[in-house]
């Protein structure tokens, strides 16, 4: 039985999204028919068209959020109007600042990123269990990537939805570091964590679902030695990051308008170097991820790739 067949037996169905926005895991059965992760806002039509067809008219009864970045969670508000008799559950640590609609403390400024306001109605407890579709998934907290990140575990099936914990790659980047908080052994102990749950199937937030967990879980570990003995090799990846995924917001932006908007971005200002300006460093980077091919520089322009 393929990875597909497996997961639609037991009702799950997964939006694979690309690196804008997050995956999306749709999961229907006798309990209440559920939605983790809603994308960006850009793509908020696209991913409410997504479920619409899956459910056929049918309601959708609860969104969760594995956490609140932008990229998991700009879809909120889209579905809560189109479905307002729908729940809403976030992990906890940042129940008030969603509640206050604090943008900084949920990062989207530091990172120049957008989210539509949005409400919830419950918490996603580490150490308790939740019934999505027919089926019982545990709970468990998963720091490094965010610190308030769960990721979701059904043991009888041995299914993981690991949010940016895990890729079949590597892992998010780990934003407490680009804040000066020391993170990267949380992201060694989430993967063990994820190890010790021998899942069979893994749904990551991005890229493909996958089964080869210790080909995936050394990936991660390689990667995450690197960065610990070169802090500012991760520095260097986020920011990268961050620039790319706006691209791909935009599509393509003047040089001179990325460039301002870096210096507006906080995660991207405490990180240019004292002895460069701006323009100069950003050029850098722009040089760095044309050789990867993530984008193409064209008089003055700025064009994803």
């Amino acid at each position: 039985m393929s990875i597909s067949e497996s997961l639609a037996s037991v009702g799950i169905t997964v939006f694979e999204r690309g690196w804008l926005s997050a995956n999306n895991v749709l999961i229907r059965g006798q309990g209440a028919t559920s939605l983790v992760d809603s994308g960006y806002c850009s793509h908020a039509a696209q991913t409410l068209a997504l479920v619409e067809q899956a459910l056929d008219g049918q309601p959708l009864d609860l969104l969760l959020n594995t956490h609140l970045h932008s990229d998991h969670c700009g879809g909120n508000a889209v579905l809560q109007k189109a479905y307002p008799a729908m729940k809403t559950w976030i992990p906890p640590g940042q129940a008030q600042a969603v509640t206050d609609w604090d943008p900084v403390a949920l990062s989207y400024t530091p990172t120049g990123q957008e989210c539509p306001r949005f409400v919830h109605h419950g918490l996603l407890l580490p150490g308790t269990s939740v019934r999505l579709g027919a089926l019982m998934w545990d709970i468990h907290g998963a720091k490094g990537h965010d610190p308030h990140s769960i990721v979701l575990h059904q043991p009888g099936t041995g299914i993981l939805i690991s949010a940016d914990a895990l890729w079949q790659n590597g892992f998010g980047v780990v934003f407490p570091e680009l804040e000066g908080i020391q993170a990267f052994d949380e992201v060694g102990e989430t993967l063990d964590l994820i190890e010790a749950l021998e899942p069979k199937i893994v749904i990551p937030g991005h890229g493909p679902v996958f089964h080869d967990l210790k080909v995936a879980l050394q990936h991660a570990r390689s990667r995450l030695t690197q960065f610990r003995q070169s802090p500012e090799k991760h520095s260097r990846h986020a920011v990268k990051v961050l620039i790319k995924f706006r691209l791909l917001e935009w599509q393509r932006i003047e040089r001179h308008e990325l460039t301002e908007w870096a210096e507006k971005t906080p995660y991207l200002r405490q990180s240019i170097p004292p002895e460069k300006d701006t323009a100069t460093w950003i050029g850098q980077l722009l040089q760095e991820l044309e050789r990867a091919n993530a984008l193409r520089c064209d008089q003055g322009w700025v064009i994803n790739c």
